[in-house]
């Protein structure tokens, strides 16, 4: 039996091509410390039937902390990254942005006390493909400085007309893991051009120069094979609103993670994020006889499949694994149990 029938997809469809893990869907900010310890336990909580963290959280140096009190905000994101709270390793930091007088001092400090247990570093503000390097560089200089072997991934955020000039140059640095849009800040930048309902859950799917810079964004992540993580909706008491905007910002424009700032936004934007039940059971049906014919060509329900085809269905399936959605025991065997 030729090994392809076992091959496991990622081998199979992709080969040497880089096919990096996904990652949760959601990015949970919390900045201050009850708020980190709440979050932290939902993770925990949401993570019990997956057997993995279904989301990410993000502590926050930027706007976290108050006017001089950035060492001690410093100091208890540090101790939360190394203590028990953080259970499944899916806790990252956002730091202060390039130009700030403690974006050094951020970088430095986190990598040097929580560099094996940090899951990434968002760097906001990346205003051109310059400040993205110069941001990388410092993050991998501080990683060598202090020998921490590992690479941390970098997460960035376009908020300036340069940055998203440039998205696509900055997309294609070798560190990044995600890009963000942030929205408030780059309605603000039109000074005054693009009305404040353009900031709103329903208006920033609207605006024709809002929803190009989403667009692009999108774009250039893909491809760059990083991941697209869209922004926030400030509405968090409005369910149903934010429901619609991820659904749009999943289903219309390809992104692939979204912002929360409540916890109460969290199971909103898995359920976004997450196929639905069909989409999951004609991916299982389909990669099992895709597998079982050696990756050949199939058919199923009259539709021809080949590998352009078994890669969506992969991604699907891989979709509803990282959503903590329940796959048959076969699947989560076969496909990801290592």
């Amino acid at each position: 039996m030729s090994t392809l029938t076992t091959i496991h997809p990622r081998l199979a469809l992709f080969g040497a091509e880089p096919h990096p893990a996904p990652l949760p869907v959601c990015d949970h900010y919390a900045g201050v410390e009850v708020r980190m310890l709440k979050s932290l336990a939902l993770q925990a909580e949401l993570s019990e039937d997956a057997g993995r963290a279904v989301f990410d959280v993000t502590l926050d140096l930027e706007d976290g902390a108050p006017v001089g009190g950035e060492a001690e905000q410093l100091a208890l994101v540090c101790e939360t990254l190394n203590g028990p709270h953080n259970v499944h390793g899916r806790v990252g930091v956002r730091v202060h942005d390039l130009h700030h007088r403690h974006f050094e001092e951020d970088v430095d400090t986190v990598i040097r006390r929580s560099g094996d247990r940090v899951a990434y570093i968002m760097v906001p503000k990346l205003s051109s493909e310059a400040d993205a390097r110069r941001a990388l560089e410092a993050i991998k200089a501080a990683r060598l400085r202090h020998g921490v072997e590992r690479a941390v991934p970098v997460h960035g955020l376009i908020e300036t007309h340069r940055g998203l000039q440039e998205v696509a140059a900055i997309a294609r640095l070798s560190g990044l893991e995600s890009l963000s849009f942030g929205l408030m800040d780059f309605v603000s930048e039109h000074r005054g051009a693009i009305p404040g309902s353009a900031m709103t859950a329903e208006g920033q799917f609207h605006h024709p120069l809002v929803l190009r810079a989403k667009i692009e964004i999108a774009a250039a992540c893909h491809a760059a094979r990083i991941t697209p993580s869209h922004g926030v909706v400030t509405e968090f008491k409005d369910t149903r609103a934010l429901l619609t905007a991820a659904t749009k910002a999943c289903r219309e424009l390809g992104y692939t993670r979204m912002w929360s700032i409540h916890p109460a936004q969290v199971p909103v934007i898995l359920d976004a994020f997450t196929p639905v039940t069909a989409e999951v059971d004609d991916a299982v049906e389909i990669l099992m006889a895709a597998q079982a014919a050696h990756w050949a060509p199939t058919s199923y329900h009259g539709v021809l499949h080949d590998r352009a085809s078994y890669r969506y269905h992969w991604y699907v399936l891989e979709r509803a694994w990282v959503t903590g959605q329940p796959l048959p025991a076969e699947i989560e065997q076969r496909f990801f149990s290592a």
